[in-house]
C-alpha cells in the first residue's frame, strides 16, 4: 500500500463500528468480572493483534488483575496461517498461582491457541481459558473452544481495532473487511 493512499480506500465494508466494539468489550468485561471473583487473574495478551482489545478489556474488568504479553507468529505476511507456531516473546513469570486468561484478537484455525494452551498449561497455572474478540469457527483446524467470544464472524479478511494485514490497518477505530484486491 503506497504511503500516501487513504486506508479507507482499501475497506470493502465496515463490519463492526467502534460503538459496537465498545459494547462487546463491556459485555465480556462483565462476564469475566463475574467469573473470576476471588481468583488471581492474569490476562495474557497475544501481541500484536490483541493489543487494542486487551487495553479496552482490562479497563472493563472490575477486579484486580495482572497482565503480561506474548508475541507468537504463525502468519508472516500472508492471509492464512503457515501452521508453524513460533514464540517470539515468552512470559517470564511462574504461572502456578495464576488463573490465566489468554486474550486473542481472532480465533481462526486454532493452531496457535492450541499450541499456546499446551505450552502454558505445562507450566501449571491454576486454570487456563481463552477470550477472543472474534471467532471464525468454520475455519477451525485444531480442537480449541474459546470461553469468551466477542462475536462470531464470517470467513472474510478483517482489519482494524488491532487486526492487520502486513502490519497495516491496526489503527482503524472500527473493524472492516479488507478488499480482496489488496491482499491477492
Amino acid at each position: 500500500m503506497p504511503e500516501n493512499r487513504n486506508m479507507m480506500d482499501d475497506i470493502e465494508r465496515e463490519l463492526f463500528t467502534k460503538e459496537e466494539l465498545a459494547a462487546i468489550v463491556s459485555r465480556i468485561g462483565r462476564e469475566i468480572s463475574w467469573d473470576y471473583k476471588g481468583k488471581n487473574l492474569l490476562l495474557v495478551s497475544v501481541l500484536k493483534g490483541s493489543v487494542v482489545f486487551m487495553a479496552d478489556l482490562m479497563r472493563a474488568i472490575t477486579l484486580p488483575l495482572g497482565i503480561d504479553f506474548m508475541v507468537v507468529s504463525s502468519y508472516g505476511k500472508g492471509v492464512k496461517t503457515s501452521g508453524v507456531v513460533k514464540i517470539v516473546l515468552d512470559l517470564n513469570i511462574p504461572l502456578e498461582e495464576y488463573d490465566l486468561l489468554i486474550v486473542e484478537d481472532i480465533l481462526d484455525s486454532g493452531k496457535t491457541l492450541h499450541y499456546l494452551m499446551e505450552v502454558l498449561g505445562a507450566r501449571n497455572p491454576r486454570s487456563i481459558k481463552i477470550c477472543t474478540l472474534f471467532d471464525k469457527p468454520e475455519r477451525r483446524e485444531a480442537d480449541v473452544t474459546p470461553n469468551y467470544v466477542g462475536a462470531r464472524i464470517p470467513d472474510a479478511f478483517i482489519v482494524g481495532y488491532g487486526l492487520d494485514y502486513a502490519g497495516k490497518y491496526r489503527n482503524l477505530p472500527f473493524v472492516g473487511v479488507l478488499k480482496p484486491e489488496v491482499y491477492e
